[in-house]
């Protein structure tokens, strides 16, 4: 393969290497610039040093084994991956903390870790998610007090786990936040951007941050809403309900849009980005002294979907004594993350009334999941394990290998949370 060392004279650093940031770093890296990478976590560090993506995300092993050593490169600290650079990309994590409020702390450190080494004309853009305002109140004062006076830029992310690297490598817009009159940043993002041929859109920091919110809350509602019609229709009976959504995906104004994946009931939307999304700007809105009734509505039922989830389940396997199978661990199928798994809810609620014989699996989550919830749970070495131990199943996350678990195993119990099976594999 061509090396493309030297095509991009632009140095840019990359601080944090998780989805985000080492997706972030990888793609520009994969586009000709000279990229250095830093994370606090010294296990990720040594993993990647080694050219092994310390998480499942496609696309990301084959782009680290052509640049790593080449354009891209890990560095022994936040300060020497920041020394040269023309631009950093702030790409930690941004928690939850009390009542949603946004924690900042982790993004504000990363900042003082560097702000003493750049370069005067160094541009800082932050690719981490905050609330709107959090750039003009929050960052943009503390970085001041620090007497830096180059650019601050907010580069919102809209990468989907398990298709982040073809979302970034071919991203339908790119949004950067900066002051009106940055020619400096504004010049950079240009040609950053420009080997990706896609609208680069630049508006105020207020409007970047809330985009990134609007377009996770919308999905987020999306769901609760077909959860909503779904349990409606449950409620009615006599009710055929994937078929119902399936036929509304024909309208024209859904059909072949990828936006109707969301508009489809299961049970509920988990993973690190959604449930803090929407948590964080109803917190947003409330401290700005509005209540969004349609934003805390699609919380709260998507708090209640799992226990109601759970309830059905019960309700089919009976007695307390009965041994339960959850198929599916990961929050999401073709993922390792477990970040607020609809499972991990569920088995929550079954424990929680009384369920002790819940056995679980997953193709690639196991690990993951028993090393963040620590439930005491049978774990099955296989689906053919689990479908021999236990006479009651829930489908929970949709991988392919359970396609057909149904009919092998037609005798069984099944749930199918996920309306996976009524009319065929989606």
């Amino acid at each position: 393969m061509e090396n493309k060392k030297g095509i991009n004279k632009l140095k840019i650093a990359v601080l944090g290497l998780g989805f985000v940031g080492l997706t972030t770093a990888l793609g520009f890296a994969d586009k000709g610039f000279d990229v250095v990478g830093y994370d606090i976590d010294l296990e990720r560090i040594k993993k990647i040093k080694e050219g092994v993506v310390p998480f499942l995300e496609p696309g990301l092993d084959s782009a680290i084994k052509r640049t790593l050593g080449e354009q891209f490169r890990v560095a022994s600290s936040a300060a020497n991956a920041a020394e040269h650079a023309d631009c950093i990309f702030f790409c930690v994590g941004t928690p939850c903390g009390f009542e949603g409020k946004v924690d900042v702390k982790f993004l504000l450190s990363a900042i003082d870790s560097i702000i003493s080494t750049v370069r005067a004309d160094c541009v800082f853009v932050i690719k981490s998610t905050i609330p709107p305002g959090t750039t003009t109140n929050v960052v943009m004062p503390h970085v001041r007090s620090k007497s830096f006076t180059g650019s601050i830029v907010v580069n919102p992310e809209f990468l989907r786990e398990g298709y982040c690297w073809t979302d970034f490598i071919n991203p339908d817009r790119i949004v950067c936040g900066c002051a009106e009159n940055d020619t400096r940043a504004v010049s950079l993002l240009t040609k950053l951007y420009a080997p990706f041929n896609a609208p680069v859109h630049f508006v105020s920091p207020n409007t970047a941050e809330f985009i990134k919110y609007l377009s996770n809350s919308l999905l987020a509602s999306l769901i609760s809403f077909s959860n909503e019609m779904a349990l409606i229709a449950e409620a009615t009976g006599d009710i055929n309900i994937a078929k119902a959504f399936r036929i509304l995906h024909q309208d024209k104004r859904l059909n072949g849009t990828g936006i109707s994946h969301y508009i489809y009931p299961g049970c509920g939307y988990g993973g690190y980005c959604l449930p803090k999304d929407t948590v964080a700007l109803s917190a947003n809105a409330k401290a700005n002294g509005f209540r969004p009734h349609i934003l805390d509505s699609v919380i709260s039922l998507n708090d209640d979907i799992s226990c109601l989830t759970a309830k059905k389940i019960e309700s089919i396997a009976g007695n307390k004594d009965a041994k339960i199978g959850i198929l599916g661990l990961s929050f999401k199928p073709d993922s390792d993350d477990v970040r607020d798994s609809p499972a991990a809810k569920i088995i929550a609620c079954l424990i929680k009334d009384g369920y002790r014989n819940i056995y679980a699996y997953d193709p690639v989550a196991i690990e993951n999941f028993h090393r963040v919830y620590g439930f005491d749970l049978i774990y099955c070495n296989s689906k053919d394990h689990l479908c021999l131990e236990c006479d009651t199943i829930a489908l929970v996350t949709v991988w392919k290998e359970f396609s057909d678990c149904n009919q092998l195993y037609n005798t069984k119990k099944w749930i199918d949370c996920r309306y996976f099976w009524e009319e065929g594999v989606r």
